[in-house]
C-alpha cells in the first residue's frame, strides 16, 4: 500500500490520514534513532527479554535483549499488557529492544551463556544487564506472524548480569524439578497464574521438561507450544462439562480488524477463519479478499493447521472463556483484516484480542439463523455473510442439525 506524500505532511503521525494502523515514517525513525545511539555495547534494563531462532536449527541464535535505558521495562516484553497502547507504541518500544545473539546447538542448555538467559527467565522483573557486540548493531528489524516484533541485533561478544535477579517463586520450583515433563511443567506454571509469555520464555531457553530432555526451542514454536498445550490441558475439563444454554455472539473491532465469536449449545468443536482484505498483511499485492481457516471436532485435531499459530492462539483464548463459564460449546471465531492492518506483529495480537473480546457481554439468540440474520442485516462484516457460511465447515453442521432438529420435532 503506498502512501501519498502529501498525506504525511498533513498528518504528521497524528491522524491516520493514510488508514495504516501505524505511522510508517515514526517507526522508520525509531529504527535510524537507535542505528546512531547503539555503538559496540548496550548497558540497560532488559523486561526481561530472550530470543532463540529457528534459521539453521539445531543450530540456533540465542541471546537476550535490553533497551538502552534503566528503569521499570516490565511492558516491553509482556503482551498481555499491550492492547492499552497504540500500534506506534508497541513497535516503538519492541524497536528499542537490542538483541545480542550467538550460535549453540539446541542442547547445549547448561552453557554458560544459556545460564544466563535461564537465570533472567525466573523473574518476572526487569533486569541490569550490558552487553558488548562484536560489532554495532544494524538498524534491522524482525517482523514475524508469530512473534512480536524484534529490535536490531548484533553477535554477542559478551554479556554480564549486573543487578541481582530476584526468582519469581512459582518459575523458579518447576525450572529446579528436573523430573516434571516439560508439558506438565507449562500447566503447573499457567495453574499457578504465571502469564503465558513468560511460560514461553522458559519453554524457550531450555528450563522445561525433564533432565535429559531439555532443549533450547525457537521462540517462535515455544509460543505455539505453550498456546496449544494449555487449551488442551483446560480442553480435558470442559469436555465434561454442560454445554452452553443458548447461542452466544461476540463482537469486537480493534486496529482495523474485526473479530467475531459464535458459541453454540453443541459439544466442542473449534474453528478459526480469516479474512485478508487487499492491501493487508498477507494480502498486499492480490485483488480479492483471502478467506482460509481449520477446524477440529470433539476430539481435536493431531495435524498442525495450515492456518499456523493463530489457531492455537485463539483455541486458548476460546477455551479460556469456557472454564470461566464451567460450560463446553461448539465455537466459531471469524477474523477480518483490512488494509490498514499491513504489518505482523505476532499471535499474540489474536489471543489478546479474544480474551478481550470474550470478557465482553454477549449477545444472545435461539437458533444460529437468528445469529446468522442478526449479522446480516446488521451488515457487522465486510466479507459477504454468504461467503463465511459457505467457508465454514462448523456453520453448515449446524444449519444441517437445525434442519434435523425441527424435522424430529414435527
Amino acid at each position: 500500500m503506498r502512501v501519498e506524500e502529501h498525506l504525511c505532511v498533513k498528518c504528521r503521525g497524528g491522524k491516520g490520514l493514510c488508514r495504516l494502523t501505524y505511522c510508517p515514517v515514526i517507526v522508520s525513525n525509531i529504527v535510524k534513532d537507535l542505528s546512531l545511539r547503539i555503538g559496540s555495547e548496550v548497558y540497560g534494563s532488559s523486561p526481561p527479554s530472550v530470543f532463540v531462532g529457528r534459521y539453521g536449527y539445531p543450530y540456533v541464535r540465542v541471546g537476550p535483549a535490553t533497551p538502552p535505558e534503566l528503569g521499570d521495562t516490565y511492558l516491553y516484553d509482556t503482551p498481555e499488557l499491550w492492547l492499552k497502547y497504540t500500534l506506534n507504541d508497541v513497535l516503538n518500544f519492541r524497536y528499542s529492544l537490542i538483541r545480542g545473539t550467538y550460535i549453540t546447538t539446541i542442547n547445549n542448555v547448561n552453557d554458560r551463556y544459556v545460564r544466563d538467559l535461564q537465570e533472567l527467565t525466573l523473574t518476572l522483573r526487569p533486569v541490569d544487564i550490558e552487553m558488548k557486540f562484536e560489532k554495532p548493531p544494524k538498524p534491522k528489524v524482525l517482523l514475524d506472524e508469530y512473534l512480536p516484533p524484534q529490535g536490531p541485533s548484533a553477535p554477542l561478544k559478551s554479556l554480564r548480569i549486573c543487578s541481582n535477579p530476584v526468582s519469581d517463586k512459582r518459575v523458579e520450583k518447576v525450572f529446579y524439578d528436573t523430573d516434571l515433563k516439560a508439558f506438565e511443567g507449562v500447566v503447573r506454571l499457567y495453574k499457578d497464574g504465571v502469564p503465558v509469555s513468560v511460560i514461553q520464555r522458559l519453554l524457550s531457553v531450555g528450563g522445561l521438561g525433564s533432565k535429559n530432555f531439555r532443549r533450547l526451542v525457537p521462540t517462535r514454536w515455544s509460543i505455539t507450544a505453550v498456546d496449544a498445550i494449555v487449551s488442551q490441558y483446560i480442553l480435558k475439563h470442559i469436555r465434561n462439562y454442560q454445554p452452553v444454554n443458548t447461542y452466544l455472539l461476540f463482537i469486537r473491532s480493534f486496529m482495523d480488524n474485526l473479530f467475531i465469536g459464535i458459541l453454540a449449545p453443541r459439544m466442542w468443536s473449534f474453528e478459526w477463519m480469516e479474512a485478508w482484505f487487499p492491501g493487508s498483511t498477507w494480502n498486499r499485492f492480490g485483488g480479492d479478499v483471502e478467506v482460509e481457516g481449520d477446524y477440529e471436532g470433539f476430539k481435536g485435531r493431531s495435524e498442525y493447521p495450515d492456518i499456523g499459530g493463530c489457531y492455537y492462539a485463539a483455541r486458548l483464548a476460546s477455551t479460556e472463556a469456557l472454564l470461566r463459564m464451567r460450560r463446553q460449546a461448539t465455537v466459531i471465531l471469524w477474523r477480518e483484516i483490512y488494509e490498514g492492518f499491513n504489518i505482523p506483529i505476532g499471535v499474540w495480537f489474536v489471543r489478546e484480542n479474544l480474551r478481550a473480546m470474550f470478557n465482553d457481554k454477549p449477545k444472545t439468540f435461539t437458533s444460529i439463523n437468528e445469529v446468522l440474520n442478526y449479522l446480516r442485516s446488521n451488515k457487522i462484516t465486510r466479507v459477504p455473510l454468504d461467503v463465511w457460511i459457505k467457508k465454514s465447515r462448523l456453520i453448515n453442521i449446524l444449519l444441517h442439525q437445525e434442519v434435523l432438529d425441527r424435522f424430529t420435532r414435527w
